[in-house]
């Protein structure tokens, strides 16, 4: 894996209203589309699943990487996963430890949710 350093991601707000109750701005529609877009893959997924639902709340690489595809191409998707603003990461010696990034998982359920 690459020398990564500890990324500092910009904080994903819940951008957006319920999309019952209001359109979305051109801004908002890009920031989430890029984010359900890195989701959409099937081994993307599948990672962020394995970081989200972690003991603690975070996973090492070494935890997680067994997906059915080459490590390289694990640390590939977890890079989109990254520059998504999905998840965060940390090196700790020669491991990576990954996070879901702050209120992603608030932003994108409360896009899909219905209007009170």
């Amino acid at each position: 894996m690459s020398n990564l350093k500890s990324l500092e991601l910009p904080v994903v707000e819940p951008c957006c209203p319920p999309v019952t109750s209001a359109a979305l701005s051109e801004a908002d529609s890009v920031k989430m589309a890029a984010m359900f877009k890195a989701l959409a893959d099937p081994v993307r997924l599948r990672l962020f699943s394995r970081v989200a639902s972690h003991e603690g709340g975070e996973a090492c690489v070494c935890d997680i990487q067994d997906v059915g595809v080459s490590q390289p191409t694990v640390s590939h998707h977890l890079k989109k996963l990254r520059e998504a603003g999905l998840l965060t990461s940390e090196r700790r010696g020669t491991w990576v430890y990954y996070r879901v990034a702050p209120e992603v998982l608030a932003a994108m359920a409360g896009l899909l949710s219905a209007a009170r």
